[in-house]
């Protein structure tokens, strides 16, 4: 991959020069093993160590099919799904692999004894297969994480609605964690100029699914003067809902787990924040039993901070331990959009703070191509930054993700593939220049 990386960072290589590059044969990927799926059974949950489960070692580079495109990856970045791959919660991936295998002649590459894993990247188009004409060679890219066949009707008004929408790296093989991946060409979107390499592989998967969850007509649809609540705030995924509220005219209720992470939340423009440790909320008094008087507390606290309002939307991904202090915690009429469910699936709440309130649950699953471009939009004009606290190198993945799994982060958690160091990329010096305390205020510089 010598001297992949080499035509990289020259930086003027051209589309014909990309395209005359032979490929190897093998790359370094990050994967997990099929053989090894029962190796934390018994254990539980937070005991399960990803460190143990990830391999760094070399893979076959895949057969490049109609529609597709090989991607050279500088960087990618730990999502939550990766943490679920890596100690095979709820479920192993393997399953998915072997149904998308079975699904067409297309699909049967991915049915591996190994899963690439991995949903974020950003680097350089390699190959295109037949089909394709938007993407050439030599082009930077990031990558969303939807993949989908769009065969089938139902999915045509909204892509997330197909049947055989996927979430690449974690339900198909090949992702973005190793020194190439295989995306679908309509997984690809311009790279950021002013941003480095690690920077502009962080947000794809989160940026798009707080779009969509939090702006989309089709999650809870803010708009200006809405007050929302942002469990996570400074987080991966809540990071970037902080900022899509700051930026859209509304004002975010941070609720975060440490002081670190409430400055991180303050230097984002955030006034409203609860750390939800040093108040001491505590929404279940044992594992089988939710206080309700403790949602009352948590409610009071927000009045306080906004001048006696319940908020119009909740910003929900923790699942199990918050839900039901976040459907008591919406005003009448409110909103509660909900995805991933962090710690826990099995939700609870009291029915009456619903029905008799007229308030809605809204499920939300990452993003269409529209959302994510519309989101990835936002990050090439410079109005949402990365949130990004700490690259690794690829071959210590298995702490990045073992941080993830134990909160130990801030923000997202990067890591360098083909780039040899962080700060290598920035192609638009000028903008970077002029937002350059923007990004480090996001990322906590």
């Amino acid at each position: 991959m010598q001297h992949v990386l080499e035509a990289v960072l020259a930086g003027d290589t051209t589309a014909r020069d990309y395209a005359a590059l032979d490929l190897p044969d093998h790359y370094r990927a990050v994967t997990v093993h099929k053989d090894e799926v029962e190796m934390f059974v018994g254990l539980p949950t937070r005991e399960k160590d990803p460190r143990l489960s990830l391999h760094v070692e070399e893979v076959a580079v895949p057969e490049l099919g109609p529609g597709e495109a090989l991607v050279a990856v500088m960087a990618s970045a730990i999502n939550y799904n990766t943490v679920w791959t890596s100690i095979f919660e709820p479920m192993s991936t393997f399953g998915f692999l072997e149904r998308y295998g079975r699904s067409s002649p297309l699909a049967a590459k991915h049915d591996l004894p190994y899963h690439v894993v991995g949903s974020d990247l950003a680097g350089v188009v390699l190959r295109t297969g037949p089909g394709v004409h938007a993407w050439q060679p030599g082009r930077e890219v990031v990558a969303h994480c939807l993949s989908v066949e769009l065969e089938s009707y139902e999915g045509h008004n909204d892509t997330m609605l197909d049947p055989e929408q996927r979430i690449w790296g974690f339900e198909t093989n090949f992702g973005g964690l190793a020194q190439v991946a295989l995306v679908k060409a309509n997984q690809l979107m311009p790279k950021p100029a002013h941003l480095t390499w690690e920077e502009a592989a962080t947000p794809g998967l989160v940026s798009s699914t707080a779009y969509r969850q939090l702006v989309s007509r089709n999650g809870a649809n803010m708009k200006q003067g809405d007050t929302v609540l942002i469990w996570g705030a400074s987080g991966g995924l809540g990071g970037y809902a902080t900022q899509l509220a700051l930026n859209g005219g509304a004002t975010p209720v941070c609720v975060v787990s440490s002081p670190e992470k409430a400055d991180l939340c303050h230097r984002m423009g955030a006034e409203l924040v609860i750390d939800r440790r040093a108040e001491d909320f505590r929404f279940w008094s044992d594992e089988r039993t939710q206080d309700p008087k403790e949602w009352r507390r948590f409610g009071q606290r927000i009045r306080e901070l906004t001048g006696g309002e319940d908020v119009d939307i909740v910003f929900e991904h923790p699942g199990r331990e918050t839900f039901g202090a976040s459907v008591f915690a919406a005003r009448k009429g409110g909103t509660i959009v909900t995805c991933a469910s962090t710690s826990g699936y099995l939700h609870e709440y009291d029915n009456r703070y619903l029905w008799m309130s007229l308030k809605r649950i809204v499920g939300s699953h990452f993003a269409n191509y529209r959302e994510a471009w519309e989101a990835n939009r936002l990050i090439v004009r410079g109005r949402i930054h990365p949130t990004l606290s700490k690259a690794y190198p690829m071959d210590e993945v298995g702490q990045a993700t073992y941080d993830v799994h134990a909160n130990l982060h801030q923000g997202k958690v990067g890591v360098l593939c083909l780039a040899p160091a962080e700060g290598l990329g920035v192609r638009d010096e000028e903008m970077r220049a002029r937002l350059l305390s923007e990004i480090n205020r996001f990322r906590g510089l």
